[in-house]
């Protein structure tokens, strides 16, 4: 294992800092997101989803430089070996456990946007499933006002 020098060492801590401020980011998305959805507000759910998706390839790209610069000098991409690397830095390894704790929130808040999805899909697939039965066998009355399934009676326009 090649010791980084002075430059990646920087260069990953920025990584981290910034990839901090990005999950915060996201995670304010990820409440909006519920305030939506649980407002009822499902119209304006594409451009949230829109802004999440360019959040998360931004999270991703960080994750990702992270990586390559630790694997050029033959650390892995895991908290032991930033706690390694970064043992004279407390500053920066509390940003790193940061990072992993706003990670976890934004996993368990994006878990918890989907279940509210879910729920509105469900109702929205029940009301559509009643609406199209209702389509394909209309409900008539008899003379006693009782209902009774459609079809059997006279043909109007036919004499």
């Amino acid at each position: 294992m090649q010791t980084p020098v002075p430059n990646e060492i920087q260069r990953i801590a920025l990584l981290i800092e910034a990839e901090a401020s990005q999950l915060k980011e996201f995670l304010a998305l990820l409440d909006w997101e519920e305030t939506l959805l649980v407002a009822g507000e499902t119209d304006a759910l594409p451009a949230v989803t829109q802004e999440k998706s360019e959040r998360h390839r931004q999270l991703q790209r960080l994750h990702d430089d992270r990586a390559i610069l630790l694997a050029r000098r033959g650390l892995k991409n895991d908290t032991q070996a930033l706690h390694t690397l970064y043992a004279h830095l407390p500053r920066v390894l509390a940003r790193w456990e940061e990072v992993r704790s706003l990670a976890s929130r934004a996993r368990e808040r994006n878990a918890t946007n989907g279940r509210l999805i879910a729920g509105h899909m469900s109702h929205t697939q029940a009301a559509l499933s009643v609406l199209l039965s209702a389509a394909n066998h209309p409900q008539l009355y008899d003379a006693g006002g009782h209902s009774r399934p459609g079809g059997g009676g006279r043909i109007l326009g036919r004499a």
